[in-house]
């Protein structure tokens, strides 16, 4: 009885080390919670596990889940595995992109959900040209009260985003605790709906104020959620690929949304009404197909509802094998976040981002990527590509063509991210594009200066300005609300989530009503030089503070982020920074650089890269090559 108790006593100290590690991983050691755990004791967990759960059918494959969840390359040679499963297993590597069903269903849907965001952003752009007129607020330089003016026309522009900083972003939380994922998708799709109709309807500059402060209610609660139940439903191999299609297909809508501007800003005055009205298109499909797709296993294990998230990753995966091991791998992490983060109610939540040190850390890393996003200056071109345009010297058409012409570049540039997201990483897409976002921003506002005369001063601005959207796709542009996703325990998701999503959305209401008072006072020429000189600042800040996330399962980057954040400043400024100018500055090929994180217990995760892969070398390549048609083309 004494060797018993003292080795329940072993094992109980040895769960409380790996917890104290996770509140402050000073080692930097990524921990695999099954790891070391006698087999017979493994197994016998896993019993209890199941009759816990109610889970006796599936115990079979509870058994062996939990011994390739223990280590998950020896599965060759694990003697409870047959032919069949080590075939399966070995598919897994080999194919994959080769997912069920259920899991490209619920790819399409979130796709779906992310053109609706595009649209609705994107309706604005087009009606800018005309909704200030008919409603008396002439935005113009030369028009009378010119100066308030732009400052209405920056609210009315910049409402949905504030709308969702403020109160859409924050409902998400608890909608998703009483709703899921799936019912809130449903919910917001629905508002997104009524809210652009309304918009079309709109008499006043005041009822379009209103219906667009509604609308982002439903975009900010939708952009929260969509990206968690991507994350959440995704295996950690590719999670990274199909969390980012949030942006890919945000991109698209914006595409399709300049379309519809294109197309029907010459069917009269209710123009603008139809290019605001026409966004609701896409929520139908999306309130109608959210129905169709599984909900999150993690957020019925988040509630004790076992049976129904084995059935939906049964859903979610090629196998009841792989299933069974992300069930009970999962459950066994998520044990270990629960016991050191609380998060009981609304207000503890939140207060808990910014004190327990793990969590916070994932919230400035979040804090810093999604606030990069709009120091970039991609919503300056979003927003007012049109006006921007205009002011380069093009026609109300050209302009329209000029901005359809930026969301395809916006869209077909970010379709690279896929493949190198989960190979290259978040972090290194982010350091490779925000530099060369820099240069091309204000190469484009230079072009400004040359004489409305010329006929070089169209396609270059056009030129810059499509470079500049090729640059940001894979990176700025598919990275931050991946990213966000992702790094927040279980137990903060949704607050993490809502509070990312509404730094971004804060700061893009902020972008949109500062614009066109920016562009009447600085001129072009100083918007995009001041907005240059953000992307250096932002590629500083994602440089010390921004943790790699690619390839670990959601609960094992728990152990990423309770690394300190002086150490990962450290590692970065002492080790990384003369790793990489002795290998790219002095050219001495042979340097080897340390590793930060210790993955001896895991293999999940892939040992992180500090290259970044020559695939972009090629992209910028070929890009050359397009652009320079396009000029020819334009002179």
């Amino acid at each position: 009885m004494s060797s018993e108790n003292a080795e329940k006593g072993s094992f109980e100290n040895q769960k409380e080390q790996r917890r104290i590690d996770l509140a402050n991983n000073v080692d930097a050691r990524i921990h695999n919670p099954l790891h070391g755990i006698p087999k017979e004791k493994l197994l016998s967990q896993v019993d209890a596990f199941a009759l816990e759960k109610g889970l006796e059918e599936a115990l079979p494959f509870l058994r062996k889940g939990a011994v390739l969840a223990q280590n998950p390359k020896d599965f060759e040679v694990q003697p409870e595995l047959d032919d069949e499963d080590r075939a399966i297993l070995r598919r897994e590597i080999t194919h994959k992109w080769s997912q069920p069903r259920d899991l490209c269903m619920t790819f399409i849907i979130c796709s779906i959900a992310a053109a609706v965001q595009g649209w609705d952003q994107e309706g604005s752009n087009g009606a800018n040209l005309s909704f200030p007129v008919v409603f008396g607020i002439d935005d113009s330089t030369d028009a009378p009260d010119a100066s308030t003016n732009q400052w209405i026309v920056g609210l009315i522009n910049s409402g949905p985003f504030v709308g969702s900083s403020l109160l859409g972003c924050w409902l998400a939380d608890p909608l998703n605790i009483f709703l899921g994922r799936r019912g809130t998708i449903f919910v917001t799709a629905i508002l997104c709906v009524l809210s652009a109709i309304g918009s079309a309807c709109s008499q006043t500059w005041g009822q379009l104020l209103v219906t667009r402060l509604l609308l982002g209610i439903g975009m900010g609660a939708k952009a929260v959620t969509v990206p968690i139940y991507a994350a959440e439903n995704s295996p950690a191999s590719i999670r990274g690929g199909l969390v980012m299609s949030w942006q890919v297909w945000t991109a698209f809508g914006i595409f399709l949304g300049s379309a519809a501007n294109l197309i029907l800003f010459q069917v009269g005055p209710i123009a603008w009404r139809l290019q605001l009205g026409s966004a609701f298109l896409p929520a139908i499909p999306l309130a109608l197909g959210i129905g169709f797709c599984p909900e999150s296993p993690r957020w019925y294990m988040k509630k004790g509802r076992y049976q129904e998230a084995y059935k939906s990753l049964k859903r979610l995966r090629n196998s009841k094998l792989q299933a069974a091991r992300d069930l009970y791998y999962v459950h066994r992490q998520i044990e270990e976040e629960f016991a050191v983060f609380k998060g009981s109610t609304y207000l503890s939540r939140f207060v808990e981002l910014f004190t327990i040190p793990r969590v916070r850390r994932a919230t400035l890393a979040s804090f810093v990527v999604m606030i990069s996003q709009q120091m970039c200056g991609i919503n300056i071109i979003s927003f007012y590509s049109s006006t921007v345009f205009s002011e380069g010297g093009f026609s109300d058409r050209q302009s329209l063509l000029a901005t359809m012409g930026y969301a395809v570049v916006n869209f077909l540039f970010a379709f690279p991210a896929v493949w190198t997201i989960d190979t290259s990483g978040r972090r290194n897409l982010l350091l490779f594009t925000f530099p060369n976002m820099a240069w091309t921003l204000l190469a484009a506002g230079m072009c400004f200066f040359i004489p409305m005369t010329s006929t070089a001063r169209v396609p270059l601005i056009a030129t810059f300005v499509f470079l500049f959207a090729a640059i940001y796709s894979p990176g700025g542009g598919v990275v931050p609300f991946t990213y966000s996703a992702e790094v927040f325990p279980l137990t903060h998701r949704e607050m993490g989530m809502s509070w990312a999503v509404a730094t971004c959305f804060f700061w893009a209401a902020v972008l949109g009503l500062t614009f066109p008072r920016m562009l009447g006072v600085m001129t072009p020429q100083g918007a995009f030089g001041f907005y240059a000189g953000l992307n250096v600042l932002a590629f500083v800040m994602i440089f010390f503070l921004v943790p790699e996330t690619k390839q670990g399962t959601l609960e094992e980057l728990d152990y990423v982020f309770a690394v300190p954040t002086t150490k990962h400043i450290s590692y970065q400024g002492t080790v990384f920074l003369p790793y990489w100018i002795k290998k790219w500055v002095f050219c001495r090929r042979d340097t080897v650089l340390p590793p930060l994180y210790n993955f001896d217990e895991v293999e999940s995760i892939e040992a992180i890269n500090p290259l970044l892969d020559n695939y972009y070398w090629t992209i910028l390549k070929h890009l050359w090559h397009l652009l320079d048609a396009i000029s020819q083309l334009c002179s």
